[in-house]
């Protein structure tokens, strides 16, 4: 037991403590305050506590748990809403109110409500750590398996039980190779600092279809890749992660609004619940966990949630499942880290951030992945972290989107013009990109044939030589480009609006799949092939503008998901006829 020498916000200095370890969890004080000890020197520790710490002043007692920052991992997790450090805020809600008070300690998964846990292995089956030995149906979406701990080593199972249990209840017993037995319950604690084992990981091959256009076909994120989304205020940060939350193919989302502002968050717990899962039909929350640390929580809470959330997560990808761990915003849980340091008196980097700052971005970011999962059966999961950066000003030469852009793969620059304009998403096309094309291409080529990216590059390059020739339209004007010119620039504009652009109120436009958004780009450039022709034969542009079929380009990003592509083969015919009507009519001149 120590006593607390100095309290600097949520900073306290205990002494006394020489029994205690760097990661310790505390109790601080009467009220009984959850803290993590940073570092030590001597009998002498610095503690970061989670909660309020007014009223707290010296003398006050500090009793060590002797363990780690944990989260408690099982049924009941999925529907759930915690805070930073996994306290469930429904919970407390009904024990205290509408504020949470302060050394409050409830369980983090339900220890009253039981679970049908079937068994999948029978008694004198040999194990190892990591294997699934049953299943819980948590939510009508995610069947729920129960693993051996990966830390427990080959073992036989001596005895395993079906039925309905609480998570702290014994439902298995195996024998450890040294002889003693363990018994086995739903429940795993994990140290959120460490990342969960696992057996190899890959390369990332598959890509992550969010049905969002400029996302999915020009800056593409793989299953078990890294992605940012950095952006001023009002560009469309949260709409973006909301978008990947809802549409995105994978089997688990958790989203941490880690620092995020009240209404924001409120926005968030109010519209999920009533989101529709586009692969169930059923609410959106089955398949999620959310984490809620708004900016007027305490700060040191903020700087935990991030692997809190990345730990959960974990978990589930050692299922075999796809994760994707959506973080709004990791400039906010910078600014606590530099809050942190600064009490802790450290040296200051670049604007005030800790020295430290690029490597525990890169312990968040490198936790993501597709692995091979611990066990003898054949399971691969992955878990994709996307990040939202909120850079002062929009300005990405700060320090947390630096060091972001030095580790992540895929960048989507978010524009507050575009937002302004009403173009969603506000990705910008020229500042964002992708490192994953490369190891996706095989995938695409083999879906889709080599055309897709062919398309792909050739629509980016359209949209580059567009931003060139503004430049000189705003010298000399439009009227001043050849026919060639000013074609591109009507292009550029097809893809823009007409493909980029997407309205996520209207349910044919809100997602599209990988097929609906290879024929639509597909069809643009060929109205530009067949422009080109007829102008090589003398036709005048604005008749080709002016076709019928044209107009029914713009609006065939509506076109019913299920019948798409006898809709755009019927707008290609029409097109193709059009202008080959104008072109013969240029001939005949």
């Amino acid at each position: 037991m120590g006593k607390v020498v100095k309290v600097s916000g949520p900073l306290v200095v205990a002494e006394g403590l020489a029994e205690a370890n760097v990661s310790d969890v505390v109790r601080v004080g009467s009220q009984n305050l959850i803290g993590e000890i940073l570092n030590m020197s001597g009998d002498s520790a610095s503690i970061q506590v989670y909660e309020e710490t007014s009223g707290l002043g010296p003398g006050a007692e500090v009793v060590t748990t002797g363990l780690p920052l944990s989260v408690e991992l099982g049924p009941g997790m999925l529907e759930n809403i915690y805070d930073g450090i996994q306290r469930p805020l429904p919970e407390i809600k009904e024990a205290t109110g509408d504020t949470i008070a302060r050394g409050i300690s409830i369980p983090a998964l339900n220890r009253k409500k039981k679970w049908e846990f079937v068994p999948v292995v029978k008694e004198g089956a040999k194990l190892i750590g990591g294997d699934v030995i049953g299943t819980v149906q948590e939510t009508s979406a995610i069947l729920h398996k129960i693993m051996l701990p990966p830390r427990t080593g080959s073992c036989v199972l001596k005895w395993i039980k079906k039925g309905e249990f609480t998570v702290d209840e014994s439902v298995a017993c195996v024998t450890l190779a040294n002889g003693k037995e363990l018994e086995i319950s739903m429940l795993q604690r994990w140290p959120v600092r460490i990342g969960r084992p696992y057996q190899q990981k890959y390369t990332p091959a598959r890509p992550l279809n969010s049905g969002q256009r400029i996302i999915d076909t020009m800056f593409p994120v793989a299953k078990g890749g890294t992605a940012a989304v950095p952006g001023p205020f009002g560009s469309g940060k949260t709409v973006v992660q909301h978008q990947l939350a809802k549409w995105s193919d994978v089997d688990i989302v958790v989203y941490i609004g880690c620092g995020e502002r009240g209404n924001e968050m409120t926005d968030v717990l109010n519209e999920f619940p009533e989101l529709k899962d586009p692969r169930s039909g059923e609410s959106l929350m089955k398949r999620t966990v959310l984490i809620a640390n708004t900016s007027d929580m305490p700060v040191a809470a903020r700087e935990a949630s991030i692997y809190t959330g990345i730990t959960i997560a974990e978990y589930f990808r050692d299922m075999g499942y796809d994760v994707a761990v959506l973080a709004d915003s990791t400039s906010r849980w910078a600014e606590a880290l530099r809050e942190m340091s600064g009490r802790l008196e450290e040296m200051p980097g670049e604007e005030g951030y800790p020295a430290y700052l690029a490597s525990r971005i890169a312990q968040f970011y490198e936790r993501a992945g597709s692995v091979q999962c611990l066990g003898t059966d054949d399971r691969r999961g992955s878990i994709t972290a996307i990040g939202a950066v909120s850079p002062p000003g929009g300005d990405i030469s700060e320090p947390v989107s630096q060091a972001t852009m030095r580790i992540v793969k895929v960048f989507w620059a978010l524009d507050s013009s575009l937002a302004y304009a009403r173009h969603f998403p506000a990705i910008n096309w020229l500042t964002s990109y992708s490192l994953y094309t490369d190891a996706l291409t095989p995938y695409y080529e083999k879906e889709f044939g080599p055309e897709y990216m062919q398309n792909r590059n050739r629509a980016l390059r359209t949209l580059q030589e567009e931003a060139e020739l503004q430049e000189i339209v705003r010298l000399v004007g439009q009227d001043a480009l050849s026919a060639g010119d000013q074609l591109t620039l009507e292009v550029a504009r097809m893809i823009r609006e007409d493909f980029l652009q997407q309205n996520a109120f209207v349910t044919e436009d809100a997602y599209s799949t990988y097929g609906k958004q290879y024929r639509l780009l597909d069809l643009v450039l060929r109205y530009e092939d067949k422009c080109r022709e007829a102008l090589d034969a003398g036709c005048e542009l604005q008749p080709l503008f002016g076709i019928a079929a044209r107009e029914r380009i713009g609006r065939a990003k509506t076109a019913d998901p299920d019948n798409y592509e006898a809709i755009y083969d019927e707008i290609l015919a029409q097109m193709n006829a059009q202008i080959d009507e104008i072109k013969a009519g240029g001939e005949d001149e």
